[in-house]
């Protein structure tokens, strides 16, 4: 059994990857914030993420009327609209760093959870 990819460790895995991808759309965001037109993205909660991964059923169109769900190159991403300057921007640096503050202490929280759970197994192991 594979402890890095199961479980409780695999989940950590994801988040952090998550984590690190949104880091990166903040830190665009940053980057952007004089840039016209530009407006700021965030990304999809993990908690939805970890939602669509229940299993369910499929939709299944049984009329040409139906509509299916769309599956476009934006899915992850959420637009963060706020205001907007005279020349388009809707970019805020003080939203972004709140954003990145709360990211960074969701790595910091997501990292002590992964340190604990390898304490467990050390524990279990008879080590220090």
């Amino acid at each position: 059994m594979d402890l890095m990819r199961s479980g409780p460790m695999a989940l950590v895995e994801q988040r952090l990857h998550w984590l690190d991808g949104r880091q990166r759309m903040l830190a665009a965001n940053i980057a952007n914030a004089d840039t016209p037109g530009y407006r700021a993205r965030d990304a999809v909660p993990f908690a939805d993420i970890l939602a669509r991964r229940v299993a369910r059923p499929a939709m299944v169109a049984t009329d040409a009327r139906h509509l299916l769900p769309a599956g476009g190159a934006n899915r992850g991403l959420v637009a963060a609209v706020s205001e907007r300057t005279p020349n388009g921007n809707a970019v805020s640096i003080d939203e972004q760093a709140l954003r990145i503050a709360e990211n960074d202490q969701s790595h910091a929280m997501t990292m002590g959870l992964h340190r604990k759970y390898l304490a467990l197994f050390r524990t279990a192991l008879g080590r220090p």
